[in-house]
């Protein structure tokens, strides 16, 4: 693939390629009330839709409202104005068809392994027999089929983090949110861990929103990236397409001429952003010492 052939940049209204798309944000304004009464807007008419087995990755500085979008989108704030649609309706309350990873832990630590994955079960009614069965295959696809009865203390960043991938992939959710899923880990656990999202995400291509502050992640994994401006009432700026090819390998994907030549493109939209939020920091810091 040539280098021109890799990228492709759209206006900032992006347009869904599906007739309907699974996660839509339409004029979406996220409003939060401060202590001194004041009001924080957090991100300001956001348009970005997701079509189904479509990976979005969303970058761009901190504070700018990244993860503000994946909990509107989880049903977990609700608009200022705007409205989210989940497959063409209007959410209301939370997205019983979203499964979220959170950057931190969720898992229980007194539960094994198995069970912290069996649990995500119990809503839906499932017998136990049938849950931990269920559990059992989820725990072999993240490969840690001998750990089932470990628990979480007993387990490293990256089995952890395995666990809690079971744990919401065994619902089968049709979206998935990701809000820095990997941030925690060591390069090379990064490395493996994506590799396996890849895996998992080809073998029944779900909607994906991933949230990370980096940028070579965002590429390797994404067919879309999708760049925020500096906050407040951050917006988007920029909507890269990846064209690299499928399967990727994490590792070599990085290596290859078209994945720098997307990289530049997209770091010259972001740097800007980056700039922008860290002269605003300096700024409210020289504020506060007068």
């Amino acid at each position: 693939m040539s280098q021109g052939a890799a990228l492709s940049v759209s206006s900032p209204s992006l347009s869904a390629p599906a007739a309907v798309a699974d996660v839509a944000l339409r004029g979406l304004d996220i409003t939060f009330a401060l202590k001194t009464g004041e009001q924080h807007a957090a991100v300001k008419a956001i348009d970005l839709t997701v079509a189904p087995g479509e990976f979005v990755a969303i970058v761009g500085p901190t504070g700018c409202g990244k993860s503000t979008l994946l909990n509107a989108a989880a049903g977990l704030l609700k608009p200022s104005a705007g409205k989210v649609e989940i497959q063409g309706a209007v959410l209301a309350g939370l997205n019983a068809k979203a499964g979220y990873l959170f950057q931190a832990d969720a898992l229980m630590p007194w539960k094994t392994a198995i069970d912290n994955v069996a649990v995500a079960l119990e809503p839906q009614g499932v017998p136990r027999a049938e849950a931990l069965q269920r559990a059992q295959d989820w725990l072999a696809r993240v490969g840690l089929k001998g750990f089932a009865q470990r628990y979480p203390h007993m387990l490293s960043g990256g089995q952890r983090k395995r666990v809690a991938l079971a744990q919401m992939l065994i619902r089968d959710p049709q979206i998935l949110l990701m809000d820095e899923p990997f941030g925690p880990l060591d390069a090379q656990t990064r490395q493996i861990m994506g590799n396996l999202l890849l895996d998992l995400w080809a073998a029944n291509k779900k909607a994906v929103m991933f949230v990370t502050h980096d940028l070579e992640e965002a590429i390797a994994l994404a067919d879309r990236v999708v760049v925020m401006s500096a906050g407040p009432a951050a917006g988007i700026v920029g909507d890269f397409r990846v064209e690299l090819p499928r399967p990727r390998d994490i590792a070599e994907i990085r290596v290859e001429p078209a994945f720098h030549a997307i990289h530049k493109a997209i770091w010259a939209s972001l740097r800007v952003e980056v700039q922008k939020a860290y002269a605003q920091g300096e700024q409210l810091g020289e504020e506060a010492q007068q």
